[in-house]
């Protein structure tokens, strides 16, 4: 079967839904409506370069893959719900439509939410620390022998 021809365009299309976290199969099928090209999963895995498959990426469409995902990364930060403070704005809004309706098991449920969000719950970020909340300890155990001991220490044993 003969390679599909995918215009620069379209390879610029592939190379930046890539860049933004798109999946292979989200872009097949986004390459498919608007350009009217089918291309499988395996190519377009070639226009990645954090992939073994675009390990061989040209200069051109790796520029192209760090300016967008550099920028893809800044622009979330503009997200406003990528914020714990307007996550939490949002959920008090709820809380307080909701019990004025009587919903408690809602109110429950969202407050939970609110406590899980400002305990920490949804970030990656873990402590680990000893016996009761304390700092781990350690031992370093220093022995120390001379030529003689451990020649005579292998000879025995």
């Amino acid at each position: 079967m003969a390679k599909p021809k995918v215009s620069d365009a379209a390879k610029v299309f592939i190379v930046q839904s890539l860049a933004c976290f798109d999946s292979p199969s989200v872009v097949a099928a986004a390459v498919k409506t608007e350009f009217d090209v089918i291309i499988s999963r395996q190519s377009i895995e070639s226009y990645d370069p954090t992939k073994a498959a675009g390990a061989k990426m040209g200069p051109k469409w790796r520029e192209i893959f760090d300016a967008t995902r550099t920028a893809y990364l800044a622009d979330i930060a503009k997200v406003g719900i990528s914020h714990m403070a307007v996550r939490l704005r949002i959920l008090q809004r709820m809380v307080d439509k909701v019990e004025v309706q009587g919903n408690s098991a809602l109110v429950a449920q969202l407050l939970e939410q609110a406590a899980k969000e400002v305990g920490g719950s949804y970030t990656n970020r873990r402590e680990i620390t000893g016996k009761d909340g304390g700092s781990i300890k350690t031992e370093t155990k220093t022995e120390t022998r001379t030529w003689r001991q451990i020649l005579r220490d292998e000879h025995e044993g």
